[in-house]
Order: C-alpha cells, then structure tokens, then sequence
C-alpha cells in the first residue's frame, strides 16, 4: 500500500487546495467566534472565497492570535469532538495550545506515514524515536506515522545515550529519529565507544531544527548511513510531518492537498514569486480542531520551481535558512545564524559546532565573538590562521568584523535538544 498518490497532478493539486480554502474559511467562520471576528474585520465572507485568487484577500492569522484566544484559541469544533491537545514549549510567553479532533489525528498519521515512505523506510525496518513526548508534537508524531506507516517503532524519546546505544546493538535499529543536535550527539557517542561496524542503521531523520551540511556530513560519515532525511513540521500545522526530502535531497516535497504554502515578504506581506525567499505562510486545508489561515510561520524559505528527479509530483520548498524573529542586528546589519553556518560550511578545517556571542565594551560599543569548532583530530596550534580566514569570511560575506576563537573538537555543549547558537548579552 503507497500513502503517497503518486498519480496526482498539479491540477488536481490545485482543484484541491481550492475546494479545501472554501471549506477551511467556512469551518472557521461558522465554527470559530475568533475567527468569525477576523474575518469579518478584514471584509471577509466565506461566500466570497470563489478559488485560490482570492487567498491573498484573506487576514494573516499569527501568534498574537494564539495568545488572544487562549487557552483553546482558533477552536473551531465542539469540546466533545476534541481528543487531545498539544502545545508548543512556551519559551517566547504562553504556550500555544492545538486542539485535535479524531480526524485531525487520523490526518496527521496518514501525512506521517508518507514522509516514512519517500524516505524509502520499509516494514522491515526498525524506527527509534529520538524525539520528546508529551505536551510536544514530535515523539507522537513519529510514533504515530510509524505505526500507520506499519514499521516497528521503539519509542525512547530523548531518553539517555546508555539506552540509546543498548536498542541500536540489541534492536539493530535501522531508522534513527532525531534533532539535529541529538543526531550529533549520538554519533559522536557511537564513535567513541567504536561502534561504527556494530549498529545497523541505514536512514536517520532530522526535524525540529535546521542544521548545516558539516554537521550532515559528520553525522554521515561516522554512522555510515546512505541518507539524512529533514523532516518539516511545526506544532501548528498537526506537528512534524508536512513534508521531507527524498533521496535526491533537491528541496522538501509538502503535501500540497493538505496545506497551501505561500512565501511572502516579512515586511510587505506580499506574495513572492516562486524561487525568491522569504517569510513561509501556510492554510491549512483539513484541519478541524484547529484551522490555520494564512499562518504566519516565520521560517525562512522558498518555493523550488519545477518537478523533482525523484519523480514524485508533490511541489517542493527549500530547506529552512532561518527564521525572520531569530535574526539579530549587529552595528545596523541584520543577520540570521544560517548565514554563519553557511559561511562556516564553506570553510575547511572547521567543524559543525559555533556559538555567536554579542557583547558591548565599556563604552557601548556592540562587539562579536565567534566560537568554533575546529574539525575532529585537528592540532591546536596547526590552524594555518583559521581564526583570521573565518573573520575575513565574515566580513566580505556580511560586512561586519567579528573576534573569532577556534576551540577543540567536542569542546562546545551537546544537547539531545536543540542547540543555542546566538548569545546576546548586550543591554537594550
């Protein structure tokens, strides 16, 4: 059985997402009391969504929105119809809460379960779930699409690297699922205990944060696996699991008659044309406990013109290079970590792992200190002034100076969560 409809077209796609948005305005218009507020606010009728013209009419819908209607906000189904709750982890204010019908559940495994078969995960295999439970959408997500999908799933979440370690030999795990951060430190822990020739995994899976090509390739090259998967998904739109890279690893293909994908500009708010970056918007066009139009997401990306390699018809967007509110300015210059890491990328003789701190001297002045990785069995002392070749990057790349150190291989934190990169210190 293949979750993927592999004969779709792009006009049933678009017949699709046309009938989808009428339902979805309609839903949360006669359903939603927040929802019905907002819309009318911007003039906005169901009756008046005729086709996918008339997406750009309606409002965005936000996290202020979340905070507003909280602490079930954007519902738009019954209590009674409501079978669980997620929630995302708070760290910017109030948690955002997700209601889930029966429906929405059923829909988020079958999506799930497609992202397992284009990462040509079989029945056979053996998926450890690296990923947290609970009030978080990843570890349920995963375990949801597996079990759909019909693989085994072993279920540990971030658990701890002995235990970890233990079901790779005892299991012989062949999928391994994870953060970025927790993928390195897992293989790291596989090579210093020499257990390359030991473990049987063939694919891994990477969501929940985006990561750079050394740190890939690292993982790659210590685990031995064929490919690295990354997954796409956020707690607003059902969790993890809109779409994955296939094999040719040319862009994420997202299940496009579930969800509309726009790009915008973040200070226009106005669509881009496919192929140029920004601001990643999305309407749900399924979704019944918690519908989402016109989501601002706040992930940087782009929509990727034409059809893949891989054959499959599903459109694809570019990997996240960051996210419009994590982006710091530095002496007027407006900078996102991605662009460090992709600096970084194109360097020999650094590793993965950088913190960016910003400071300020006594007189005011912002100031900024990179640290970095040198590569594994790199010499202190046989740089060849690495530290000057990364600020000189920097500066032509950026246009700004920074003060650079190159520390030991294994010398920055490891996290089975995600890893803090920028570091302000700087008074307001």
């Amino acid at each position: 059985m293949s979750f993927i409809p592999l004969n779709i077209t792009g006009e049933q796609i678009a017949d699709i997402q046309a009938q989808g948005l009428k339902w979805t305005v309609s839903h949360a218009y006669n359903n939603s009391p927040y929802y019905k507020r907002k819309l009318e606010d911007a003039g906005c009728r169901p009756e008046d969504i005729k086709g996918l013209d008339d997406l750009e009419n309606l409002p965005f819908t936000d996290k202020h929105d979340f905070l507003e209607d909280y602490p079930f906000p954007l519902r738009a189904a019954p209590m009674s119809d409501i079978v669980r709750i997620h929630g995302s982890s708070g760290t910017t204010g109030k948690r955002k809460i997700l209601c889930y019908t029966k429906e929405d559940v059923d829909n988020w495994a079958n999506i799930f379960a497609r992202c397992y078969e284009l990462a040509g995960v079989t029945k056979m295999d053996r998926v450890q779930i690296a990923v947290g439970y609970g009030l978080w959408t990843a570890g349920v997500g995963f375990q949801n699409g597996c079990e759909r999908f019909g693989a085994m799933a072993v279920p540990l979440g971030p658990a701890n690297v002995d235990m970890h370690i233990d079901m790779l030999l005892d299991l012989e795990s062949t999928v391994f699922c994870a953060t970025a951060s927790m993928g390195l430190l897992m293989s790291e822990e596989i090579e210093k205990r020499k257990l390359m020739d030991k473990i049987k995994l063939k694919t891994i899976i990477l969501g929940a944060e985006r990561h750079s090509a050394p740190m890939r390739k690292r993982i790659q090259e210590i685990t031995g696996v064929k490919h690295i998967h990354d997954i796409y998904g956020m707690t607003e739109l059902y969790g993890p699991g809109t779409g994955l890279d296939c094999a040719e690893h040319a862009g994420i293909h997202y299940w496009a008659d579930y969800f509309i994908f726009e790009v915008i500009d973040p200070v226009t708010l106005k669509p881009l044309p496919v192929g140029e970056e920004g601001e990643l918007v999305v309407t749900t066009l399924k979704k019944q406990g918690t519908p989402l139009i016109r989501y601002r997401t706040h992930d940087v990306t782009r929509l990727i013109p034409g059809a893949c390699a891989c054959g499959n018809p599903f459109p694809r967007h570019a990997r996240i290079s960051g996210r419009t509110d994590d982006m710091f300015i530095f002496r007027a210059v407006n900078i996102y970590p991605s662009q460090i890491d992709h600096i970084l990328g194109g360097i020999g003789g650094v590793g993965s792992e950088y913190q960016i701190h910003l400071n300020q001297d006594a007189d005011g002045r912002d100031y900024m200190n990179i640290r970095v990785e040198r590569t594994n069995g790199a010499v202190a002392g046989e740089d060849n002034g690495l530290a000057d070749q990364v600020s000189g990057q920097i500066r032509k790349k950026l246009m700004v100076r920074s003060r650079v150190e190159i520390v030991d291989y294994g010398n920055l934190p490891r996290t089975e969560k995600k890893s803090k990169r920028v570091f302000d210190n700087r008074s307001s």
